[in-house]
């Protein structure tokens, strides 16, 4: 196992096993920490878990943030790794981010795990988002507003670990806060790319939960008529943060789908 930074200062946690590596990209305001359940349960493969461009640990000097900048951090990162062939399994924000790596780079994906994304979003949904971000730029506090739409209450009334370490991990310094508003930006007003997506011939799980109301079934479902190669599973009482609160049953999921 190894918790670095590459030549470019992107930080990472890298366990190498004889298998195609899981790379596992975080949402937005969130880190690699996201993804520790993840990285425990699949302790027999390789996975790759890192800190977005601005977040967590990989610092972000520029003013503006593209998928492309994502996309090209982590073939950064795996060219250092010597990586070629990745199962790719992003969440919301990672999900775009894995679309965008996938469109431009297939050859290197084997298996794609989109969670609780985006797609074809109303004008309503689109200004929800919008509203929030502003919110955000104003410095109101979001982050309980967050974890009311990720997590079902019961479960944050029984995780307070979990509650504590996701309010640690929104909660930013200014120099943070200032990254986290530019990959926020580009998430609020991200627009699908329709004809790069209907060219994505790569092997994809579409899963959302069944309560995401910001990243809906009905989102998913339309994704999954565009991708050529997907399927869609909706994960029964599950909210945004589904990989986290429906662990068991995310996670055998993606093991159904990376083994077969």
């Amino acid at each position: 196992m190894s918790n670095n930074f590459d030549p470019n200062q992107n930080h990472y946690i890298y366990i190498e096993k004889d298998t195609t590596p899981l790379i596992f990209i975080h949402g937005v305001g969130l880190d690699h920490q996201m993804w520790e359940g993840q990285i425990s349960y699949f302790n027999e493969y390789s996975t790759l878990a890192y800190d977005l461009l601005g977040h967590g640990k990989t610092p972000y000097i520029k003013d503006k943030l593209s998928l492309r900048d994502f996309s090209n951090q982590l073939l950064e990162i795996l060219d250092y790794l010597e990586v070629e062939k990745i199962n790719l399994i992003g969440f919301s924000l990672g999900s775009l981010i894995a679309l965008d790596f996938s469109s431009h780079f297939q050859k290197k994906v084997e298996k794609l795990i989109l969670i609780g994304t985006t797609y074809k979003r109303s004008d309503e949904e689109r200004s929800l988002v919008l509203d929030r971000y502003n919110q955000a730029k104003l410095n109101k506090p979001i982050s309980k507003q967050a974890l009311k739409r990720w997590f079902s209450d019961k479960y944050l009334e029984d995780n307070p670990k979990t509650y504590d370490l996701f309010m640690k991990i929104l909660n930013k310094e200014p120099k943070d806060h200032k990254n986290f508003l530019k990959a926020y930006e580009l998430f609020a007003n991200h627009y699908d790319d329709f004809e790069a997506i209907k060219k994505i011939d790569i092997k994809t799980l579409v899963m959302t939960g069944s309560d995401d109301v910001g990243s809906t079934p009905a989102m998913s479902k339309e994704l999954v008529k565009d991708l050529v190669n997907s399927t869609y599973i909706e994960i029964k009482n599950g909210k945004h943060l589904c990989s986290i609160e429906c662990a068991d049953d995310v996670n055998m999921k993606i093991k159904n789908f990376i083994n077969n």
